[in-house]
């Protein structure tokens, strides 16, 4: 994927919740190890926590219900704190809230169901940061569309194995991932598998070798 030097790799398990801290300038991988899983995931200011990547502020800077790369991911004051990079899919969600507690009780009459609400907080706590109240996430690979009626319709996602989504970090963050849990709708395709996250730097640049410095 990148020549940049590989610095922590941090594997995603099925139906679980990682954070990392991401600083500036270095890239964050969200890779699709198996394919069709989509990544919750949510992103802090790492000095100011109360700042944070915000979906419905993205929707409204970006003029667009659709991410590609170069675009930024804005915060809750308007101001990028990720730039999407690179995208092997093309086919992303930040509409929909992370599945919680309520969706499986509700909507499918479980009570002990995995939630990507419950593992981002706990993921977050790592840093610090779970008792805050979880904003909005991207969707990383998940696949809606709107129908005829303009109804939302959501198909299995277009990600297969080794698929990914690179950020490049514009200042210090605290990300966290969630491997949606998601087993009974097509939202995973009916399965949930592992992601991973990779953080990169640019390599050092190499010196020229003696040989290949004009003599003066």
């Amino acid at each position: 994927m990148t020549t940049d030097k590989v610095i922590e790799e941090i594997p995603v398990p099925a139906y679980e919740g990682r954070s990392a801290r991401v600083r500036q300038g270095q890239t964050l991988y969200i890779i699709d190890t198996e394919g069709k899983q989509v990544g919750d995931f949510v992103c802090f200011n790492a000095e100011d926590p109360d700042e944070h990547v915000s979906p419905v502020h993205m929707r409204s800077s970006l003029s667009s219900i659709r991410l590609k790369p170069g675009d930024g991911l804005y915060s809750n004051r308007r101001r990028p704190l990720m730039q999407l990079t690179k995208d092997t899919v093309g086919k992303h969600d930040f509409f929909f809230p992370a599945c919680d507690y309520y969706r499986y009780k509700i909507d499918f009459g479980l009570e002990e169901h995995p939630n990507c609400h419950d593992n981002l907080q706990k993921a977050l706590h790592k840093y610090q940061l779970g008792h805050k109240e979880l904003p909005d996430p991207i969707n990383w690979f998940m696949n809606n569309a709107l129908d005829e009626n303009l109804d939302y319709v959501i198909e299995e996602p277009l990600s297969r194995p080794g698929d990914y989504v690179a950020l490049l970090a514009l200042t210090d963050v605290i990300v966290a991932l969630s491997s949606c849990s998601q087993d009974l709708a097509p939202v995973n395709g009916f399965k949930v598998t592992p992601l991973l996250m990779q953080i990169t730097e640019p390599a050092p640049a190499v010196p020229p070798l003696y040989r290949d410095i004009p003599y003066r």
